[in-house]
């Protein structure tokens, strides 16, 4: 599993699921940050609050700079970019769910155009993006051009591919990458063998 995978699975789905109970159990999560930082990364978590964004996306990523023991400064850049992409995905995506939009931002921070999730705009009820954006950025993270693996994904989404799909195009790639291919032609391969929904 990549980095990216790893932050889309745990900091997503467990801070966005769980944070709140984090929360209770430390009265301050942010004490470990100077006064400065603290009130940098609280107005941006008001702000988020405020927009309807998932503000617990941040307290995750400032926690998780904590936990690192990373400068303060870049834990506060850290959370001010992760903002600028939940805001970005919202523009794209519309009204999603938190890990949706969670899962999005962190795509965006990889390299995805924010234009290339517009597609994605408005899923159907009960079909959540998370698997679809956690393969695109682990697609990324491998070194598969974004462009390909953005249309890729978009049009496998469209044609309906479940979550079974995306994972599996993900681990062929994987696979074919390390048998020798370069990424981008272990893309086209996988794609090749999904019968009608080749993009």
């Amino acid at each position: 599993m990549t980095r990216l995978s790893r932050l889309l699975w745990t900091a997503l789905a467990v801070c966005v699921a769980g944070a709140s109970r984090a929360v209770a159990q430390q009265p301050d999560p942010l004490v470990k940050l100077d006064p400065a930082s603290r009130f940098a990364i609280e107005a941006m978590i008001d702000s988020a609050q405020v927009a309807g964004l998932p503000w617990r996306v941040l307290l995750g990523r400032a926690q998780e700079g904590i936990a690192k023991k990373a400068d303060n400064r870049r834990i506060v850049a850290a959370v001010r970019e992760r903002l600028a992409r939940l805001r970005d995905a919202r523009a794209m995506l519309g009204a999603v769910g938190d890990q949706d939009l969670g899962a999005a931002a962190a795509v965006l921070e990889a390299g995805v155009k924010p234009e290339q999730l517009a597609p994605l705009k408005n899923p159907p009820r009960g079909r959540s993006l998370l698997t679809a954006l956690t393969v695109l950025g682990d697609l990324v993270s491998k070194g598969v051009p974004r462009d390909e693996a953005s249309s890729a994904i978009v049009k496998l989404w469209q044609g309906g591919a479940a979550d079974a799909d995306f994972m599996g195009l993900f681990r062929g790639v994987e696979r074919d990458i390390l048998q020798g291919l370069n990424p981008g032609a272990a893309l086209q391969n996988q794609i090749r063998q999904l019968p009608g929904r080749a993009p």
